[in-house]
């Protein structure tokens, strides 16, 4: 891992209008450059590039970040590629983290690995091509499928002769040691004898997303019964099967490109797909969906569809997995294909415009989807139904969005037949259950934030509509204010005023989660939750933390925030005219973006409450509702009082 000065030292020494320059002509605007946005089509520049902050912001699509960000979205490196670019451009070297003996091993057995696996790739593919049995088998049977050359030769596929020790004898001969033969899972040793794990077998290479070879799957082209159809590289220093899809060096250009990732289950079906001109598609390679590969696809695209074949029960037992992409915050679709066909078959057996056609028409919303399944089995069962209900909410609390999660349980309230409200009380359920846990011991201090005869704290936590613009102001405020100190009174042990100072991160931090507000933004609550976080570690996170942040929406969100389209002219304070800057009025500032924050939440409430009461018919539920109304319009008055006071002081 890189260490954290290295880190700095590479930003701090990036000069971003040199390594942007290195893709996009830019030309001098005042104190910033300009240049066509590389991320969408325009005539008339609107990307532009600030030197003295080490930010770019493009006022046509968006985009946004520091020169680590701009790495990851236009060249599509992962964090660390982008830092090692830098590193390697500026001659920055890299320092590993407390880097022990051990540790230089293992990188120099890592680097060792990797060569091996090359080496082996280039064996399996020159055997195939260039051998009599490599082409009367392992490509005969490739071009019987219909597999095109180009198809071939740009996923490297090989084969591995019938010897039982092809590979591992030339490896041998060519200086590789057999322990790192065995260690990477090329060669097989039993009784004192050595031999290759693929052999017999059509070879198809595994990539990392910047295209280094990590493992290999083999399918046997024999019909021997004792031997498996399809066998993998065992999980190595390099090769992670949980952290790698196959086919990710091959799509993540059409990924990004199309906005989209199709999510297959093995080798050929890529492949296939492949051939009918879809090229944005990747394979878990028969393993259970983890959160690595999930994050691997988000780096490209929010949007995953996945392919099944025609099996109902296989598409239920990878709902587990389906709902981690939707707590990633991805939106899902699922594709079920004919009864009989998957998509290797179905694409080898129509027209490319044919499958693209059908993938196109079929997706359907997951959750809807998984609605409609398991609302055939319940038949009129209320105990099964209720156990529907159950999983369905359980998925739709999962969502970070509160207005996605809010459409969802409209939606899916009129295909259960359920009533909204129902739906609605038992997401808050999860979601209150999510909070106490994330922080079960983390209290507000006294003193601290709203007395009690100012604002009721919150008993309950809602599931409401987004409030964008309050929650964009918080995060504004704990980025450019954050570390800044806040004036404040309190009464002592004697009853008497006295003056105390608390930091504006502290302050907001505690009062929004003593009253257990939540950030519907999933952007914006990630924020939030890194400065809980740093609270508990009692700091302050810089904003430089945020603006090169791994996650490129944190890094997007924190540039667009801190990036001002406009400087304040230097004629100004040449002329004695003077700004009310925000900085002059921090207690006002950031009092007001809480308490306006409360009041929209408070209103979004009472209007929900108003509602459940006029569709309940219960009069005893009505009277307790009417309770629950007065305290939380009491609040309200208090809320909007102080917040008046603060507007018209």
């Amino acid at each position: 891992m890189i260490s954290r000065d290295t880190i700095d030292t590479i930003i701090s020494s990036t000069r971003i209008e040199e390594v942007i320059g290195d893709f996009v002509t830019l030309r001098r605007r005042g104190a910033n450059v300009i240049g066509l946005c590389p991320f969408h089509n325009e005539k008339t520049p609107s990307f532009t590039v600030s030197p003295t902050k080490g930010i770019y912001k493009c006022f046509g699509c968006g985009k946004a970040g520091n020169a680590v960000n701009f790495l990851m979205e236009h060249e599509h490196f992962t964090y660390p590629e982008a830092l090692r670019y830098l590193a390697n451009k500026y001659q920055i070297e890299i320092e590993e983290e407390a880097q022990t003996p051990e540790m230089q091993q293992e990188l120099s057995e890592r680097e060792s690995l990797y060569n091996l696996n090359q080496f082996a790739r280039d064996f399996y593919e020159k055997t195939l091509h260039e051998t009599e049995e490599g082409k009367a088998i392992g490509l005969s049977y490739l071009k019987e499928r219909g597999v095109r050359d180009d198809i071939i030769r740009k996923f490297q596929l090989g084969y591995n002769p019938s010897t039982w020790d092809a590979f591992t004898k030339y490896a041998l001969d060519n200086g590789y040691k057999l322990d790192y033969l065995v260690k990477s899972g090329l060669t097989l040793q039993k009784d004192n004898r050595a031999y290759d794990r693929f052999h017999s077998r059509i070879i198809f290479p595994i990539h990392t997303a910047s295209g280094r070879v990590v493992g290999f799957g083999g399918r046997i082209l024999t019909t021997e019964k004792n031997r498996p159809k399809y066998v993998n590289s065992p999980d190595s220093d390099v090769y992670n099967k949980s952290k790698s899809l196959y086919g990710i060096f091959f799509a993540r250009n059409a990924i990004a490109s199309k906005d989209t990732c199709f999510l297959v289950e093995g080798y050929t079906d890529v492949i296939s797909l492949n051939q009918a001109g879809i090229e944005n598609v990747v394979a878990s390679s028969g393993t259970s969906l983890t959160q690595d590969q999930i994050r691997m696809i988000r780096r490209y695209t929010k949007n995953i569809t996945i392919l099944y074949d025609g099996d109902p029960a296989g598409i239920k037992a990878s709902f587990r997995g389906i709902d981690m992409i939707v707590e990633e915050g991805m939106n899902v679709k699922i594709v079920l294909f004919p009864e009989g066909e998957d998509p290797d078959s179905y694409s080898r057996d129509h027209h490319p415009a044919e499958v693209q056609e059908f993938i196109a028409n079929a997706a359907d919303n997951f959750i809807l989807f998984k609605t409609h399944l398991l609302l055939k089995e319940t038949e009129g069962d209320p105990i099964k139904k209720a156990v529907l209900i159950k999983e369905i909410v359980n998925t739709i609390g999962l969502i970070p969005d509160g207005i996605t999660r809010t459409l969802y349980i409209k939606e899916c309230a009129v295909l259960m037949n359920v009533p909204e409200q129902v739906l609605m009380n038992e997401v808050r359920k999860i979601l209150r259950n999510k909070i106490k846990k994330t922080f079960p011991e983390l209290k507000k201090p006294e003193g601290i934030g709203w007395t009690e005869d100012q604002t009721a704290p919150f008993q309950e936590t809602y599931d409401i509509a987004s409030d964008e613009y309050q929650e964009r102001e918080i995060i504004r405020i704990l980025l450019l204010y954050g570390d800044d100190v806040l004036p404040l009174t309190r009464k002592n042990d004697d009853d008497e005023e006295e003056a105390y100072t608390v930091k504006v991160a502290e302050f907001a931090v505690l009062d929004i989660l003593h009253d257990e507000l939540t950030f519907e933004n999933p952007v914006y609550a990630a924020v939030f939750a890194e400065y809980v976080k740093a609270h508990q570690e009692k700091r302050i996170p810089d904003r430089n933390e945020f603006i090169s942040h791994n996650d490129p929406d944190i890094a997007h969100t924190a540039v667009d925030l801190v990036f001002t389209p406009y400087e304040l002219s230097i004629n100004w304070k040449k002329n004695n005219i003077h700004v009310n800057v925000e900085e002059n009025r921090m207690k006002e500032l950031v009092f007001t973006a809480i308490l306006s924050f409360k009041s929209k939440k408070l209103d979004k409430i009472i209007t929900a409450k108003l509602k459940e009461m006029q569709e309940s018919s219960d009069p005893k539920d009505q009277e307790l509702l009417l309770n629950e109304l007065k305290n939380l319009k009491d609040s309200s008055i208090v809320v909007n009082r102080e917040l008046g006071r603060i507007i018209t002081r």
